[in-house]
């Protein structure tokens, strides 16, 4: 069976990886931020913790099939450490692997953590003008929701929760950009919120649910910024309306 990535999938890879290498110590940055004259370029490998054929490194004829190519499956490393990994792989098994995707994704947390408090306008701005390209306004409902009782309704976990305690710390700051930008572009909190919505509603529909959704609307809300600053901005702008309207379940 030939490989097969989803879009989702990929996204969902190098969005809680931050794009960064998985082997322990590894610095390496698998993605190149775009130049005046070059789009970002991708120069780490997709591989796979049980191997995508049965008698591959770490193979399992066991692991469905279906699941070779999924998220859960695929781990980020740089060039160099997916070849030793798959030259050695009685010496690093499918769980050291699991183990290692775990721990970066841990660390990636902390940088959100670390950079949340530098979160200000500006970035702000960069968040909120990337997802402003959306079409005419929908009605918003600004009456606050319990995010616990939210997050019970949306199947979101305590990865979530921590993200979102994380986002709502910038809460009053984004309620001030918001009323800054409203009182002279109107319409404003009603077309970011409607940018957010079109993408929740085409998740939804491709069958995603729960952390998931959470972690590729978080990404969406980036934009895919490799800086961390932006990336923390993005996640208190959907922090932000996931507490105060309709994206998401209430």
């Amino acid at each position: 069976m030939p490989r097969s990535y989803r879009q989702v999938d990929l996204k969902l890879l190098f969005g809680l990886s931050a794009g960064y290498c998985a082997f322990p110590g590894c610095p390496t940055r698998c993605i190149a931020p775009a130049t005046q004259e070059d789009d970002a370029a991708i120069f780490g490998n997709v591989a796979h913790i049980v191997a995508h054929r049965d008698r591959g490194p770490r193979g399992d004829p066991n692991f469905p099939e279906v699941l070779r190519d999924r998220y859960d499956n695929l781990i980020l490393l740089c060039a160099n450490h997916h070849a030793v990994v798959d030259a050695q792989d009685s010496t690093y098994t499918s769980q050291e692997l699991t183990s290692w995707k775990a721990g970066l994704e841990a660390r990636v947390l902390k940088l959100y953590e670390r950079e949340m408090p530098n979160v200000g306008f500006a970035e702000l701005q960069i968040v909120c003008d990337a997802i402003l390209e959306t079409p005419a306004p929908e009605a918003i409902d600004f009456t606050p929701v319990d995010p616990r009782e939210k997050m019970n309704r949306n199947s979101l976990t305590d990865r979530s929760h921590f993200l979102l305690t994380l986002g709502l710390g910038k809460a009053k700051e984004v309620q001030q950009f918001m009323d800054g930008i409203a009182t002279h572009s109107h319409g404003f909190p009603e077309r970011l919120k409607a940018g957010f919505t079109r993408e929740y509603n085409r998740l939804l529909e491709q069958g995603q649910r729960g952390d998931d959704l959470f972690d590729l609307l978080t990404e969406f809300a980036s934009g895919g910024a490799l800086d961390f600053r932006q990336r923390a901005a993005g996640l208190a702008v959907l922090a932000y309306l996931f507490e105060k309207c309709e994206v998401f379940e209430r």
